[in-house]
């Protein structure tokens, strides 16, 4: 599911309030994002970004005699773990594909995000590889209430998970993106600070991310290897994993607008803009990065909860409960990934 486990928490109910109490409410949460977006930091921190060039695996070329299912088994550490794998329609083993590593939220495993965000469908992600790994017992290392791997040993399946995929399919190796929900998007935090995990990356992507290991400011041990580009969306209205930060089921949880600043002093970032759309129900915030426009990117929803924000109906959605939102993440990070490509 999401965040360990929803049940007794209380649900977001758009429907149980009036329509008064309903826009007193938004307009309460608008001011709090703005005193948040207004406190934030502005701290710097130096971040070399490599320079990336095209270069196909070893698994160009290869007829792999196992493309017919879609789960895979390695051994990593002295363990035996699995990820989901989704090819395109007309996959060509002569062609090296970009590949999305998708990580999925607390008490789950891969496929439910794939079903929850439709990521697989090619509307979305078009000619990319798709690979759902799954976390030991059902999530990924960083919270308190992770059990069966530690931050580094997760670390170390997801290099082992790209580096299998890598060998049988044909893979373009600097076209390796992230992304993650809720405990999965706290887990995107946790690569992106570490050296070894961000340099497995091209570009990542974090939907209401719990982000446990990186909650008390831009120089707190977070060390990247090299500046990966990031974007990260939140629902304002999220009661398990606040926007505004707090005692989160696993830790201390930063304040989002808070921790995307980091980020930017971290990326050396300049030029932050923040735009309000569809009739001030989402915020968008970005930044230029490294020369280039919209390296870093944050989208707020003021009245979503803990879902995965949608125009149609989905799973997560049905959980809080809630209806459709105003925005399509699939879309915003498949489109994010193509921005970031190596020229």
């Amino acid at each position: 599911m999401s965040e360990k486990d929803r049940a007794g928490s209380a649900p977001h109910k758009c429907s149980d309030r009036t329509w008064h109490t309903a826009k007193i409410n938004m307009a309460m949460t608008k001011l709090a994002i703005l005193a948040l977006t207004v406190l934030s930091s502005a701290l710097a921190s130096s971040v070399t970004r490599a320079t990336v060039v095209a270069k196909k695996s070893g698994g160009c070329g290869i007829n792999y005699s196992d493309l017919t299912q879609p789960t895979q088994y390695l051994g990593t550490g002295e363990k035996n773990r699995s990820y989901y794998i989704h090819l395109p329609p007309t996959y060509d083993s002569n062609r090296a594909y970009p590949v999305v590593i998708g990580f999925h939220g607390s008490q789950s495993i891969g496929l439910f995000l794939a079903y929850d965000s439709k990521l697989n469908e090619t509307r979305y992600s078009g000619d990319k590889i798709m690979v759902y790994p799954n976390g030991e017992g059902g999530s990924w290392a960083g919270p308190s209430y992770h059990n069966g791997s530690s931050v580094q040993e997760d670390i170390d399946f997801v290099a082992d998970v790209i580096k299998d995929v890598q060998g049988k399919y044909c893979v373009d190796e600097e076209r390796v993106f992230g992304v993650g929900m809720s405990n999965g998007g706290g887990f995107i935090g946790t690569l992106a600070c570490d050296p070894k995990g961000s340099s497995l990356f091209t570009g990542l992507a974090s939907h209401s991310g719990a982000f446990y290991t990186d909650n008390n400011g831009p120089n707190n041990g977070c060390a990247p290897s090299k500046m990966v580009p990031l974007i990260e969306i939140h629902g304002a209205s999220d009661t398990e994993v606040s926007y505004f930060g707090g005692n989160g089921e696993g830790g201390r949880l930063p304040a989002v607008p808070f921790w995307m600043d980091w980020w930017g002093a971290r990326n050396k970032c300049v030029n932050k803009k923040e735009t309000w759309l569809f009739n001030n129900e989402v915020m968008h915030a970005t930044w230029t990065c490294d020369g280039r426009d919209g390296l870093l990117q944050h989208y707020v929803v003021v009245s979503m909860g803990h879902c995965w924000a949608d125009t149609e109906p989905n799973f997560s959605q049905a959980t809080v409960p809630q209806g459709p939102t105003v925005i399509q993440a699939s879309k915003i990070f498949m489109e994010f990934f193509d921005s970031v490509l190596p020229s």
